[in-house]
């Protein structure tokens, strides 16, 4: 397998697993606003926690896919 298609695989996997973050980042904020009033203070300061990994974990995918990109011009 050629260094252009191992590229080119990563990409598409890291596109798989930064679509379930997104995914799971939006549920859980819809969730947030949904039981702001009714959840307990603890599950609101986790979700809050939670929000805040999820949203850097997908920027930090995102990042390595441009970086990803940005190779692909040197192969």
């Amino acid at each position: 397998m050629s260094q252009l298609d191992i590229v080119k695989e990563t990409i598409a996997y890291l596109k798989f697993w930064l679509g379930v973050i997104v995914v799971s980042d939006i549920s859980l904020v819809g969730w947030l606003l949904s039981n702001a009033g009714e959840t307990s203070d603890l599950k609101a300061y986790g979700a809050i926690i939670g929000i805040a990994i999820i949203t850097f974990s997908a920027l930090f995918v995102h990042k390595r896919i441009e970086h990803l990109i940005t190779s692909l011009k040197e192969l």
